[in-house]
């Protein structure tokens, strides 16, 4: 009796914590910290547009933009974007256009992110030889791809083809709408988280 009562003592502690360990193990370790699939970044891009004016001309306008980029999560996001193009145009000629929309990321290898996009907003043109200026709502489809250089800095190259809706509305004039459209390069870098 008193052989069965060691064994019940040292046999039932050592069958009960073995009886538990599996659940143990099967325990999750509570995250340390949460990231927020949300960000916010900024940067700035380099243009090179065919003016679409005068029509037909293959005029070129180069110049530079500002852009806000925020992102909902890794599939969607939304875009701010100003680009000035002063150089280049026509007699004097320049367009300037104040566009935003959503972007919508494709896939991600490698650390290349392509995207597309769908801006509106207002465009404007300085006509030649001070002709004057006038302001267009902008519809700007575009197409992308950044790439991650590293936690907080971005590269990116995009297409973007721009409908100036009633353009240019010259009266006893002939009406071939203004497309401007190009090739921009930029880099962005990481706000917010």
């Amino acid at each position: 009796m008193h052989l069965f009562r060691k064994l019940r003592c040292t046999v039932l502690p050592i069958a009960f914590a073995s009886a538990l360990s599996p659940i143990a193990g099967m325990a999750q370790v509570v995250p340390a910290a949460y990231s927020s699939p949300q960000s916010l970044w900024v940067g700035a891009e380099y243009s090179n547009f065919s003016a679409s004016f005068p029509y037909q001309s293959g005029q070129r306008l180069q110049g530079i933009g500002v852009f806000v980029d925020y992102n909902l999560n890794h599939h969607l996001g939304a875009e701010f974007d100003a680009r000035f193009l002063p150089l280049g145009g026509f007699q004097g000629s320049t367009e300037t256009s104040y566009l935003a929309g959503p972007r919508v990321f494709i896939i991600e290898r490698g650390g290349f992110r392509p995207y597309g996009k769908f801006l509106i907003g207002r465009s404007n043109i300085q006509y030649p030889f001070a002709i004057g200026n006038a302001n267009y709502f902008a519809l700007a489809p575009g197409a992308g791809t950044e790439y991650r250089l590293s936690h907080r800095w971005i590269i990116r190259a995009e297409y973007e083809y721009q409908l100036w809706l009633n353009s240019p509305g010259y009266f006893n004039e002939p009406n071939h709408q203004l497309n401007p459209n190009g090739l921009q390069v930029g880099v962005s870098f990481k706000l917010l988280p």
